[in-house]
């Protein structure tokens, strides 16, 4: 692997398969549990925050209350925070009320998305008219009929837009699970994978090198797989808002 072109085979063997076979299978396929993970991960995370953010950024968008504007820069500040820096005080936090090494340490964490929620804040402050929402008012609709039944159509750019922001950011996740997770069996993959990298550097250990490259084009095929699908929620979502009218 090391001696060789990285972009040709050493051997001439195309070998693609046959490390996705041994990917899954090694180590007692402890591979598909942690995709499992992050899937679970990416589910409750990913899908909590973007909810969410819709409730707040739509609720922030179009209603008046007091401190409102205070709102607006703590979530402007927010974002402006790395999610690093508030790692090992969740640890702590987490630590006393006894829910480290459970996938609540992660899940929980995930669920807070200032970045989604200003865009959440963003797109229903010019995707939904404010004339719209008083019309059905008038009507007799309720406010969350109002949000699922009208809003909730218009701003689907923007839903799925947060929806793959916060994905991205899920599968990223590398230092909370690093500090939150003990057991081997509620890593994601990007913490396995890395668990897998590190063999190599121990006594004894196993350099699993092409395993790690091939978990890695899987996770990155995932990845691909839904930006694809959502491509054409994921483009006019990134438009909206280019234009001032």
């Amino acid at each position: 692997m090391f001696s060789s072109f990285g972009l040709w085979f050493d051997d001439g063997k195309f070998a693609l398969f046959s490390n996705i076979a041994d990917t899954f299978t090694y180590d007692n396929g402890i591979f598909l549990r942690w995709l499992g993970n992050t899937l679970l991960y990416v589910v409750a995370g990913a899908g909590g925050a973007t909810f969410l953010a819709l409730l707040a950024g739509y609720g922030l968008a179009k209603f008046d209350f007091v401190g409102k504007k205070a709102v607006f820069a703590i979530v402007i500040g927010a974002v402006a925070v790395p999610p690093t820096a508030l790692a090992v005080p969740t640890f702590l936090m987490f630590s006393k009320m006894g829910l480290t090494n459970t996938p609540w340490a992660v899940i929980i964490p995930s669920l807070i998305s200032p970045f989604g929620l200003y865009l959440m804040w963003t797109f229903s402050a010019q995707a939904v008219p404010t004339e719209m929402l008083e019309a059905a008012r008038v009507d007799g609709a309720g406010e969350f009929r109002t949000l699922f039944r009208l809003s909730v159509p218009l701003l689907m750019p923007g839903i799925v837009t947060t929806l793959l922001f916060t994905m991205v950011a899920t599968m990223n996740n590398y230092f909370l699970p690093l500090i939150m997770l003990k057991n081997p069996d509620w890593y994601p993959l990007t913490v396995g994978l890395n668990s897998w990298n590190a063999q190599a550097a121990t006594a004894g250990g196993e350099a699993v090198f092409n395993l790690v490259i091939t978990g890695s084009l899987i996770t990155v095929v995932l990845l691909l797989a839904a930006f694809l699908s959502l491509q054409r929620y994921w483009q006019s979502g990134l438009a909206a808002g280019s234009v001032k009218e």
